[in-house]
């Protein structure tokens, strides 16, 4: 597996993973323009974007193909997620989740009120219109680079 960022061109087989997977598309191909994929044998089998808001960012559209779900997949997409948050000088990611908020605490995020996210971030598509009244919100405090 090698995970890299994305590019223009992987945007069809990324919205087709998060079209699978029951993920919005809206915001997405401009969230990916800062976003990773990783690709056994060409194919991309996981994703994720980050979208920078000051020093805290949104990490969303995080998407692991079923096949490849329970193999790490998705633990390493999102660590290559964070790494890129920290080449950006982000000090703290959020994100919204509705159906991993048991996985995602095993990666270091824990609950937050979404009161505590800060103004810029819930501004975001993703906050106010594509998971307005639902999701779970998390935050994971970054290590410096």
């Amino acid at each position: 597996m090698r995970v890299e960022r994305a590019g223009r061109a992987d945007l069809p087989a990324i919205e087709a993973l998060l079209t699978a997977a029951d993920l919005p598309l809206e915001g997405a191909a401009a969230a990916f323009t800062s976003g990773v994929v990783a690709r056994e044998d060409g194919r991309i089998v996981a994703a994720a974007a980050i979208e920078p808001y000051g020093r805290a960012g949104l990490l969303r559209s995080v998407v692991v193909a079923a096949d490849r779900r329970g193999t790490g997949v998705g633990r390493a997409i999102v660590r290559a997620a964070e790494a890129l948050a920290g080449e950006l000088a982000l000090t703290e990611l959020y994100l919204l989740t509705e159906t991993a908020e048991d996985w995602f605490p095993r990666l270091g995020y824990s609950p937050v009120g979404r009161a505590e996210v800060p103004s810029a971030v819930r501004g975001s598509i993703e906050f106010s219109t594509l998971c307005a009244d639902t999701g779970v919100a998390m935050r994971r405090a970054l290590s410096p680079a």
